[in-house]
């Protein structure tokens, strides 16, 4: 029996620098019917980033107020005092219009929305061809410190043996191979 699409969830989950956000917004840009759930942080904005498109800017006393008031679907801890979450109010935003929600997840949240979720989720984990291909592409793309790059590679290093955890696995080593393949991953979920 198939679910209807105004209660599933789609989570694509990645190591830092794996291109997850870069195939997510190929999706979004090709599916009318998907919607990117925007993620709540604690973290300062980088780059261009902006509130309300990236994500939600909350400072760090903001987000743990939020928690105690339980307004979060689930967050996480994801470096020592930068908090990440998934606001109740942006899935129930979402749903109210019968789309299907996108996440650009971290690992362990993406864990935590697909077990909420079980069935009605389809959980994707892009891994990069290798931790030296990963270390690269954070260094080309230049918003980070040589320290929080190390940092991010160790982090990769152990949320790439959750990996089996997800449902699907997508090795981004040719850009155009992984979002054919997440495409026609899409399509038969949306189709189920």
């Amino acid at each position: 029996m198939a679910v209807s699409n105004e209660n599933k969830v789609i989570i694509f989950s990645a190591p830092s620098g794996a291109g997850k956000s870069t195939i997510v917004k190929h999706l979004l840009g090709k599916y009318p019917f998907l919607e990117f759930s925007i993620s709540a942080t604690s973290r300062l904005p980088r780059g261009e980033e902006k509130d309300g498109v990236d994500y939600y800017f909350f400072t760090k006393e903001e987000f743990k107020q939020k928690i105690e008031k339980g307004e979060f679907v689930e967050y996480e801890e994801v470096y020592a005092g930068s908090y990440y979450g998934t606001l109740k109010s942006e899935v129930e935003r979402i749903w109210a219009k019968g789309h299907i929600i996108l996440f650009d997840i971290d690992v362990k949240g993406g864990i935590n929305i697909k077990r909420l979720y079980g069935s009605h989720a389809l959980a994707v984990f892009i891994r990069p061809p290798s931790v030296e291909t990963l270390k690269e592409r954070l260094v080309l793309r230049g918003t980070d410190s040589p320290q929080a790059i190390e940092r991010r590679v160790a982090k990769a290093e152990e949320e790439l043996e959750y990996a089996g955890m997800f449902d699907r696995i997508i090795v981004n080593d040719s850009l155009e191979c992984a979002l054919r393949e997440a495409e026609i991953i899409v399509e038969r979920f949306y189709n189920e």
